[in-house]
């Protein structure tokens, strides 16, 4: 009975135990999760606290009352694709040797030009075709657009509506474009100047996707006609690939004697027909077979890394434009800085980068033989008389070939001579600036040529011979190369 009594008392005590000690953990386990709710509370205002201090101090002035400038985008100098960079310097520009050809055009004077970028090689076939293709493109496009409108085709009827103005559908404008179209739809010599193009569609190149009868009749117009067609072929009527642009004056508005005057008395708008003249080939050289040239030469594959000819200065000109439109309209889709122009190299520049750092050179790899120590030719020109074919080349070849000067840049001898900005005048090395000097005298159609060609002799390749054709001549061996201007800190080659 005592030994029953005592085992019960036990059981009661530990049983007594357990629960105060289990009570005391609940206590002290709630405790930590009040401890716990009100740190996180305290983090929260503190955090809290902090965001509003950073709202506060930004909403005040944060230059504290300084002049510090306006803040914009970063700017990071990019080096275009397919460009070398060119540090700009001083240079002897002229000849350096005596003119054996006695043309006295090019005395020797030293002056500096900015650095630049410039294509290492001539633009080839392939590039040129980009440019032709866009343009024909963008011709299709606005024939397409057009004749929509006219006919009441909208976006989504399966037809020729796919391809109508982005803004035939006013219900996805925003209050800009819908401003624009209210406003400016309907000026210029179209009426349809301005209007958005509707990009986001493929053309159909193959007639059995043609959708309706309004698409045929729009690409029917893009061909020459029937009657001018043979073997079962229709070829694309090319006098329909024009670009259009506008350009300032802004040597002619910058003279004093126009200072006030509206800028649209400056705004030059061109219209080009930009397809190479293939003909060129068989035009330059009479009682010469040389028409597999003039059929494959620009669109074959197999010349697509060759240099393109057969273009005027003003078709290169034109070229530059696209470019630099192209280029840009990129960019503003990345919310980028724009780029400056491409352009046509002046004739310093070209000179300049042509020698390749080296002063006083006759060849762009110094020189003064066209063969190097093994005998071989540096270029591709006409080394001996009618022996075209000794520097391993008859006509041109690809743009990325011999060996290139110390600027990394190919082919600034031989080849195909290379269209500059410059007019040509035998005395302009008289009278022009010594830092950038320029001369483009829009009354003077004779436009400069460098480089030498192919077809041409040794002294054509000095880099200080000068040549010339008219602006709207186009040759099977005059090409050219583009320049944009280096923005940023300048980058000089003879800086001490």
């Amino acid at each position: 009975m005592f030994y029953f009594y005592d085992e019960q008392y036990f059981f009661l005590t530990k049983k007594l135990f357990f629960k105060k000690y289990i009570n005391m953990f609940t206590l002290l386990n709630f405790e930590h999760r009040i401890i716990n709710l009100e740190y996180s509370i305290n983090m929260k205002n503190f955090l809290l606290l902090t965001v509003v201090l950073a709202f506060l101090t930004s909403c005040g002035s944060g230059d504290r009352g300084q002049l510090v400038g306006v803040k914009g985008k970063k700017w990071h100098p990019e080096k275009p694709y397919g460009m070398e960079l060119i540090p700009g310097g001083a240079f002897i520009m002229g000849k350096s040797d005596d003119d054996l050809a006695g043309i006295q055009d090019a005395p020797t004077k030293t002056v500096t030009v900015r650095s630049f970028y410039m294509d290492a090689t001539e633009i080839t076939n392939s590039e040129y075709r980009k440019f032709v293709q866009w343009v024909r493109d963008s011709t299709i496009r606005t024939k397409l657009a057009i004749l929509a409108d006219e006919v009441g085709a909208t976006p989504g009827d399966g037809g020729i509506g796919d391809f109508a103005f982005k803004d035939a559908d006013p219900e996805n404008m925003n209050a800009y474009e819908q401003y624009m179209y209210d406003n400016y739809s309907g000026m210029g010599e179209t009426g349809y100047e301005g209007r958005k193009l509707n990009h986001d569609v493929d053309l159909l190149f193959d007639t059995a996707e043609y959708p309706d009868e309004y698409y045929v009749e729009v690409m029917d117009t893009m061909y020459l006609p029937i009657e001018e067609s043979y073997n079962g072929q229709r070829t694309w009527d090319v006098s329909k690939f024009k670009f259009q642009y506008t350009y300032m004056d802004i040597e002619k508005a910058a003279k004093a004697s126009n200072k006030g005057k509206r800028r649209s008395e400056f705004l030059i708008t061109e219209a080009v027909e930009i397809y190479p003249d293939t003909t060129a080939w068989i035009r330059d050289f009479a009682y010469s077979y040389n028409e597999p040239m003039h059929n494959d030469y620009f669109w074959h594959d197999a010349y697509g890394e060759y240099p393109v000819v057969g273009i005027s200065w003003k078709q290169a000109k034109a070229f530059c434009e696209w470019r630099t439109l192209y280029h840009n309209a990129y960019r503003k889709e990345k919310n980028q800085h724009f780029v400056n122009e491409y352009r046509l190299p002046s004739e310093a520049e070209w000179e300049y980068a042509a020698r390749g750092g080296l002063q006083g050179a006759t060849f762009p790899w110094g020189g003064p033989y066209a063969k190097n120590d093994r005998g071989c030719f540096m270029a591709n020109f006409k080394p001996l008389r009618g022996d075209y074919a000794a520097d391993q080349a008859l006509y041109t070849v690809e743009a990325k070939s011999y060996d290139p000067n110390d600027f990394n840049l190919y082919n600034m001898a031989g080849n195909v001579s290379e269209w500059v900005s410059a007019s040509y005048d035998p005395a302009s090395y008289e009278y022009v600036s010594t830092i950038n000097p320029s001369v483009n005298d829009v009354n003077n159609q004779r436009k400069v040529v460098r480089g030498g060609s192919w077809k041409d002799v040794a002294y054509y390749l000095q880099v200080s011979s000068r040549d010339y054709e008219y602006a709207d001549s186009a040759r099977s061996y005059i090409g050219f190369r583009t320049v944009q201007d280096y923005m940023g800190t300048d980058v000089t080659a003879n800086a001490r």
